[in-house]
């Protein structure tokens, strides 16, 4: 056999024993077990869910909701003053809208302040309760346009208004005031009832603040009013001596006479 026969037959020789061992390589790769991939869970579809699932998931979600309780102006305020707020307005809704009014009237249970306090609710001589509002008191007339408060009788109702301006006022110095506006129950007025207003305003004041200091540190002007009358008190040693003089020189008081009504004695 010559040299070209014998390559090519050791050619061939070396394809076959190639091919034999890729096929037996491919057979042994074809007999591996390959792993499969664990089977994976289907999408939950709530749309298929029974209705008791959607209640119970509004009911939890219920549960869960935070209440936010506003006042009038939108202002957050708790549960406990929102429910104070509602009692309060169960007591005075025959007298005021305001809740700082009625925070006032509050404050003049006992003591001092008591007596106007029950006035208003309707022991007076109306026999009904005294309404009460902040108002624009020039529509009174323009002498009262810079008074602090003012007591009214139309027909047979009685009204307390205290400026606008003081919308503002601690509820203590608005207590006060309205100690002294609700002694004026029918339609005589004198010298003699505003000195007796003035004084039992002063003393009801002068009681907050030997409880409370605190009241005398604000600016407001209807503090700053108190205060002063606070000091005539008790300049005059707790009577109405000195308040009687700034009654009578008051320029607003000019035309009242000395005496009214339940006010007939100068000693008040």
């Amino acid at each position: 056999m010559d040299k070209k026969k014998s390559c090519v037959k050791n050619l061939i020789a070396g394809f076959v024993i190639a091919g034999i061992m890729q096929t037996g390589t491919f057979a042994a790769q074809t007999q591996t077990t390959v792993p499969q991939p664990p089977m994976m869970k289907p999408a939950v579809n709530t749309y298929d869910k029974p209705a008791n699932f959607v209640e119970n998931t509004k009911t939890n979600n219920a549960k869960k909701k935070i209440e936010v309780y506003t006042d009038k102006n939108g202002n957050p305020i708790s549960k406990e003053q929102k429910e104070r707020s509602e009692e309060l307005r169960k007591v005075y809704k025959k007298v005021t809208k305001d809740e700082k009014i009625m925070e006032a009237l509050e404050l003049m249970k006992g003591g001092l302040a008591d007596f106007s306090r029950r006035a208003i609710m309707g022991n007076n001589l109306s026999g009904e309760p005294i309404k009460i509002d902040f108002e624009d008191l020039s529509k009174f007339g323009q002498t009262y346009a810079n008074f602090d408060a003012l007591g009214w009788k139309k027909k047979d109702k009685l009204y307390i208004y205290i400026n606008q301006k003081h919308q503002d006022a601690p509820a203590p110095a608005l207590a006060a005031v309205l100690a002294h506006e609700a002694l004026h129950q029918d339609d005589f007025n004198s010298l003699n009832e505003e000195t007796y207003a003035w004084t039992l305003e002063a003393a009801v004041w002068t009681k907050f603040t030997e409880k409370n200091p605190k009241y005398n540190d604000s600016m407001h002007p209807l503090v700053v009013r108190e205060n002063t009358l606070k000091k005539l008190f008790i300049k005059g040693n707790y009577t109405s001596k000195y308040i009687r003089k700034t009654v009578f020189t008051n320029p607003g008081y000019a035309n009242l006479p000395s005496r009214s009504p339940g006010f007939e004695d100068d000693d008040l």
